[in-house]
């Protein structure tokens, strides 16, 4: 069967994906019995016959995303997504809308957790390192329209002024595969609510035999100590805090061992810590110039040499990169979230994080018939690339030939390799803005 993990998905029937000529080419990615399970555990299947089922609202949330700055009517009609009736009557907004809400939001949220786990595990041995699995976790905001009920919902920003956002806000937590930025795990919600509280949910799913890079706003014994004594061979990377103190047991000032106490606070909360854990303290030179030390539990220095542990957590900025990707990108940069009330937020951010990883795949896949990295492709140009493709499919070809469509796609995508940026020749330099309104400038020296 097509939706079998361990076939790949080039040999998909055209059958089992979603039968819609637009987005034919991502449903090979996506197969319908995917949708179906997420439909039915959670019970929003649609059992009435409809115009615009639940099978073809979930692909109209992610093709949302997509197609941020365009209405949900225009989309629907350009990407063919309701069935045909008698008149050929166009769908109303209202019926659109209740059309969403019938769906939900936990749908959308299984089916991101299937096709993550998934689509991350493809390819995975192609991109390890040392024979592990490299993963990035930090935390982002999306802004939310500004309603009583998003509110109370979401929480917004306070300042010490006392002054609150102008916005509510939620907050965000994702794990993502640093070889190819798709988004494995995420949690989000309330924005009062830690960012630790969130991780907390994500350290439990992190599989075994990895290497996590970590802010140092995520140095806590309970989080790491939590991930590292549970399962197998799951270790971290992250920057020290100033005020961290430990004690050297042996090796230089560029690499060494070193003991810290653990927290009365984490012991307390986890009456199984031990009162001490070993570390490896490595001295790492970034490319601006700075020095930084960083933690980690890879402590086999002939294994992991000390310029090999740097240069992983170099990689750690690939994760604020995919955040640009997905909200500046992608969404556009737009003050808020487009829908209005809390279930309908938290159904499009799943939406949206789906729709993301349907492009890196791809580009996943094009980088390596390309032979190069996932992370040398242009996201801009790839995702251009998809909205074309999506778009003059809908109403020029017929579907069926998906594995076709598909090579073409990838074939252009080839192209879309980013191009390496020379040296700076000259220093920077701070110059003067030019003068708005030149002739009043004149006018009142002379005066």
């Amino acid at each position: 069967m097509a939706n079998d993990l361990n076939l790949p998905f080039e040999l998909a029937a055209a059958a089992d994906a979603f039968p819609m000529e637009g987005l034919g080419r991502l449903g090979e990615h996506l197969p319908m019995a995917w949708i179906e399970e997420a439909l039915a555990s959670t019970g929003t299947a649609s059992i009435r016959k409809r115009r615009l089922p639940a099978e073809q609202v979930v692909w109209l949330v992610i093709a949302l995303a997509l197609y941020r700055r365009t209405s949900m009517s225009e989309v629907l009609e350009s990407l063919d997504l309701v069935l045909p009736n008698g008149d050929d009557s166009a769908l109303s907004r209202g019926a659109i809308t209740m059309a969403r809400q019938r769906l939900g939001a936990s749908a959308l949220g299984t089916l991101f957790d299937r096709t993550a786990k998934a689509w991350c595990s493809q390819d995975s041995a192609r991109h390890a390192w040392k024979g592990f699995s490299l993963w990035a976790m930090d935390g982002t905001t999306f802004r939310t329209p500004d309603s009583p009920e998003n509110r109370s919902t979401f929480g917004a920003q306070g300042y010490a002024s006392g002054k609150v956002s102008s916005y509510p806000q939620v907050r965000a937590v994702t794990l993502i595969a640093l070889p190819t930025r798709l988004i494995a795990d995420a949690a989000f919600g309330e924005y009062e609510k830690n960012e630790m509280r969130y991780a907390q949910e994500l350290i439990e799913r992190i599989p075994d035999q990895s290497l996590t890079v970590f802010d140092k706003g995520f140095f806590s014994a309970s989080l790491l100590l939590g991930l590292t004594l549970v399962g197998e061979q799951r270790h971290f990377l992250i920057p020290a805090k100033a005020n961290a103190k430990w004690e050297v047991l042996s090796g230089s000032s560029d690499d060494a061992l070193v003991q810290m106490r653990v927290s009365p606070q984490a012991r307390a909360k986890h009456p199984d810590f031990p009162a001490f854990w070993t570390l490896r303290a490595v001295r790492a030179v970034l490319p601006d110039g700075s020095e930084k030390i960083l933690l980690t539990s890879l402590i086999d220095q002939r294994r992991f040499r000390t310029a090999e542990v740097a240069a992983c957590y170099q990689r750690r900025w690939e994760i604020e990169t995919s955040y640009r990707e997905l909200k500046q990108t992608m969404l556009g940069g737009p003050l808020t979230l487009r829908t209005q009330d809390p279930q309908g937020i938290i159904q499009e951010i799943w939406g949206a994080l789906i729709a993301y990883n349907l492009v890196r795949l791809e580009m996943a896949k094009a980088a390596v018939e390309a032979k190069a990295q996932p992370t040398d492709l242009s996201f801009i140009r790839a995702l251009h690339l998809i909205q074309h493709e999506l778009m003059f499919a809908s109403f020029t070809e017929a579907y069926g030939n998906i594995p076709g469509k598909l090579n073409r796609l990838r074939e252009q995508l080839k192209e879309a390799l980013k191009e390496v940026r020379r040296v700076r020749q000259c220093p920077r330099h701070v110059k003067s803005r030019p003068a708005k309104y030149p002739v009043r400038f004149v006018f009142k020296i002379l005066k």
